[in-house]
């Protein structure tokens, strides 16, 4: 059985923590998209770790970890994380990468950066790990994958002509140091020798598992409203977050997707810049970050303090049905026990018309929140088992969501470790 796990909002939606706890389940899991610009943070046995590149199904014995071909593949990156993991006593983990993922070059990060730099104010918030300038070429046809890396012949041609291609633009546009073609073949050369022994044609190898009756779990980055397409744009990543294109960036049939797990805050939390309608500021923004996730809402990659806001139901039901949901993991309740009063954006105001439909960018922009407000249960529920155990408000606040969002919610995580878990039938 194939099953995603993806975001219903703007990313750091705890997708580290569920799909570790899925992944106990798992036989395979395979990263889909993205690469090393947003993190998940796991807690377990080990102790707290943020991943960047690897699955979060690392921490299992019995599970083999797929980075896909639809990933932005830094080696150097993956490899460091793999050493990290090591280094604090995780058993070395089964780990496969796709022979036609793509690989983030050295320049893709400088181009980041130059690319920013040179927009100044106008600059869209980005982590500088070279997620647009690697997919631009990627797309472009002057990417390199890593099946390339094997041919010399093919790699020495194709990096004099991108080297000419790249050096125009930082010499006329950047006024930055030229590449020198010798020295980025060497690298290239390095990055082989470091990846060779897990390359494997991940497509094959996943049909096979498919037909011998595998659990596969699909683990997507960021969420619903950082899609190209579908998201805020342009302030969005560069490679699709939807549940839909996991079947392209792992390899498989889309048939084959039987579950899709979005999860979904309690609150709302974003980082980078773009429309975030039920965003609050202040003192109140400040109290729900310092009191959010595990130590605080900063970014596991960025270290950026998150924007905060409250739960906004008219992006979630978007991004539920935008990620054809299934089922929703509920996440960081316990954060809000706090609270004497909760209020949920249940609808957008623009231009004086009330809406519960998701708009594009251009009508977001004026979009004002419309809040119903329900009471808190000022209360701890962390160490608590049972959905009946939970205060009545709490659980009021919970069915209020789901009516809102039109998807059901089987799964209220109310702590950091991964046994901080409800089920709901």
């Amino acid at each position: 059985m194939v099953r995603a796990i993806v975001g219903a909002n703007w990313g750091d939606e705890g997708k580290g923590k569920i799909t570790d706890m899925l992944g106990e389940k798992s036989d395979i899991i395979v990263r889909f998209q993205g690469g090393s610009n947003a993190g998940h943070t796991i807690i377990n046995k080990y102790g707290k770790f943020a991943l960047h590149l690897l699955p979060s199904g690392v921490f299992y014995d019995h599970t083999t970890s797929i980075i896909g071909n639809g990933v932005a593949l830094n080696i150097p990156y993956l490899f460091n994380e793999i050493k990290g993991l090591t280094d604090r006593g995780v058993p070395m983990p089964k780990i496969l990468v796709s022979d036609r993922a793509q690989i983030m070059m050295p320049y893709h990060i400088l181009f980041d950066q130059y690319e920013e730099e040179r927009l100044g104010k106008k600059s869209f918030g980005s982590t500088k790990s070279g997620i647009a300038p690697f997919y631009s070429d990627k797309y472009a046809k002057i990417g390199f994958q890593v099946s390339e890396l094997f041919d010399d012949e093919v790699l020495e041609e194709k990096v004099e002509r991108v080297c000419e291609q790249k050096n125009i633009m930082l010499k006329y546009m950047y006024n930055k140091e030229e590449i020198n073609p010798k020295e980025l073949l060497k690298t290239l050369h390095e990055y082989r020798d470091m990846v060779a022994p897990f390359v494997c044609d991940v497509g094959a190898f996943l049909h096979d598992a498919i037909k011998d009756g595998k659990n596969i779990l699909l683990e997507g980055q960021l969420g619903s409203l950082k899609d190209p397409d579908f998201g805020i744009y342009p302030m969005v990543t560069s490679s699709s977050t939807l549940a839909a294109y996991g079947a392209i960036g792992a390899g498989i049939p889309p048939y084959e997707i039987k579950d899709i797990i979005c999860v979904v805050k309690a609150y709302s939390s974003a980082v980078g810049a773009g429309e975030f309608v039920s965003e609050i500021f202040g003192d109140e923004a400040d109290e729900l970050r310092r009191r959010g996730g595990d130590g605080g809402e900063f970014g596991a990659t960025t270290g950026r303090p998150r924007r905060m806001g409250w739960f906004d139901a008219v992006a979630t039901r978007y991004g539920c049905r935008v990620q054809g949901a299934t089922e929703v993991a509920f996440t960081v309740l316990d954060v809000l026990g706090y609270l004497k009063e909760l209020p949920v954006c249940v609808g957008y105001e623009i231009d004086g018309v009330v809406t519960k439909d998701f708009p594009v960018t251009s009508k977001l922009r004026k979009a004002k929140p419309v809040y119903e407000v329900l009471p808190g249960w000022g209360t701890d529920i962390r160490g608590i088992k049972t959905y009946e155990e939970l205060p009545e408000n709490c659980r009021k606040y919970i069915e209020f969501v789901e009516k809102q969002i039109e998807t059901p919610i089987t799964m209220v995580s109310n702590g950091p470790s991964r046994s901080d878990i409800i089920y709901r039938k």
